[in-house]
């Protein structure tokens, strides 16, 4: 039997990460290859002609699982019973723009789209924060949105598998063995240069990935500092945000929370239970395990004073950008 289609909203829907990302989730790369799907084009009125240029390429390539497509600019016509909603539009950085820069302009688009997904969006929408930062532009989202009593904070994630896929693609230049043969990666925290890959679970093939590279500075400096800067060398050299990888990693993040993990690990910034000593309510960075739709932080992992120490640096952060975005929206956190 045929499914029924999924409404997905993408906002920033003409600019170059969305760009990346609706033709992938057209063709079922996204929800399966038997999924059919909604997509609603979400942007600012000056964009109106360069989406319906994107709608006119997504009909020509007759993906047959695109069953509707709406472009607009009216944010209640874009998230009215939305079931997927990947909140991509932010005020971006440029080169030498610190991020606490954009802080302020983020918080406000984020509140906003927050409080319309609350109001109009499926109750059980699951929301995928893109745009950067994207741990705290989440924590401001879910904080408007759950207002309403409809959605639950457990529905709303920030983009934390782009880490995930450097810090794996790095693993496999290292060890020599494929990406898809490594398991039990785990990143944890604020999707910044503070953001902790962590190897020591990783295994491949049943062999512990640390004892195969057996270089602990290579695992504690270069390793970490090659993920946590990547975005920034991006940035350096071609002037614009990795827009392609945010697009793939989106892609990726929201497949394993849509179809589940098979019992591995993925990466998603969710809000923290408590878990680690994470203080709850933190949009945080965990490995986790998808099904059902629905996700569980993994439990009980050993660690060790290096990691309690990256994790608290992260959670710091976090909390100082907080610390910068509450006074901005007294209506909501006063």
């Amino acid at each position: 039997m045929k499914k029924t289609p999924i409404k997905v909203t993408v906002t920033g829907a003409a600019g170059r990460v969305a760009y990346a990302l609706l033709f992938r989730i057209a063709s079922g790369d996204m929800l399966g290859p038997d999924q059919p799907v909604e997509l609603v084009l979400f942007d600012l009125p000056r964009a109106k002609t360069a989406m319906q240029g994107v709608m006119m390429e997504l009909q020509d390539c007759a993906f047959p699982l695109l069953t509707n497509m709406v472009a607009t600019d009216d944010p209640v016509v874009a998230f009215t019973g939305a079931q997927i909603a990947l909140l991509v539009s932010a005020r971006s950085r440029t080169t030498g723009m610190a991020r606490l820069d954009v802080l302020a302009d983020n918080a406000k688009i984020f509140a906003a789209q927050g409080a319309l997904v609350g109001q109009h969006a499926h109750p059980d929408c699951k929301v995928l924060v893109v745009g950067n930062p994207c741990n705290t532009n989440a924590f401001v989202a879910l904080h408007a949105a759950t207002r309403f009593g409809r959605i639950p904070a457990h529905n709303f994630a920030a983009l934390l598998r782009l880490d995930h896929n450097r810090a794996l693609a790095l693993l496999a230049g290292k060890t020599g063995h494929p990406v898809d043969s490594l398991e039990h990666l785990a990143i944890w925290g604020n999707h910044s240069p503070r953001v902790f890959a962590d190897n020591r679970f990783t295994v491949t093939d049943g062999n512990s990935v640390s004892v195969t590279i057996g270089d602990p500075t290579w695992e504690h400096k270069t390793f970490l500092q090659a993920v946590e800067r990547r975005g920034e060398e991006i940035l350096a050299i071609r002037g614009h945000y990795a827009e392609a990888s945010a697009a793939a990693a989106t892609i990726d993040q929201m497949r394993d929370w849509w179809l589940g993990t098979q019992g591995q690990w993925g990466t998603m910034g969710v809000v923290s239970d408590g878990s680690y000593g994470v203080p709850e309510g933190l949009v945080f960075g965990f490995p986790v395990i998808c099904k059902d739709g629905d996700y569980r932080i993994v439990a009980d992992l050993p660690i060790d004073a290096f990691a309690r120490q990256m994790l608290d640096a992260n959670v710091r952060e976090l909390q100082s950008e907080i610390d910068v975005v509450k006074p901005l929206l007294p209506s909501l956190f006063g």
